[in-house]
């Protein structure tokens, strides 16, 4: 599935990474535990959470996360915003809470690696 996709799925808008919508997403996952996000999601997923915090992107960029969405109309701070920017890590926001917006994406056919939700 592709980022853009994804966009369309979860209404959501993007706030970096306009440029990048054609890349394909391998598998999707949703933790607010930066534990969870390293140990379970797979390289090339796209991470719902509703942390907003620069430990979130730099968790992303380490565990090779393909995009990150942040859930409950959550909107990080312009410096997360800008360290994003700085990873060319693509970031959406949407109103829709993790449990509806995972609901959303695995309806439409974008599944877990691991078996990880």
């Amino acid at each position: 599935m592709k980022i853009s996709e994804i966009r369309d799925i979860l209404k959501a808008t993007v706030l970096v990474g306009d440029d990048q919508l054609d890349t394909t997403i391998v598998a999707a996952g949703g933790s607010d535990l930066l534990e969870d996000i390293l140990s379970s999601l797979a390289e090339g997923s796209v991470l719902l959470t509703g942390i907003t915090t620069e430990q979130v992107i730099q968790t992303a960029k380490v565990a090779g996360i393909v995009a990150v969405v942040f859930v409950r109309g959550k909107k990080p701070d312009e410096n997360i915003v800008e360290l994003a920017r700085s990873y060319s890590l693509p970031v959406l926001l949407t109103r829709y809470s993790m449990f509806e917006a995972s609901g959303r994406l695995y309806m439409s056919g974008l599944r877990s690696l691991d078996g990880f939700w």
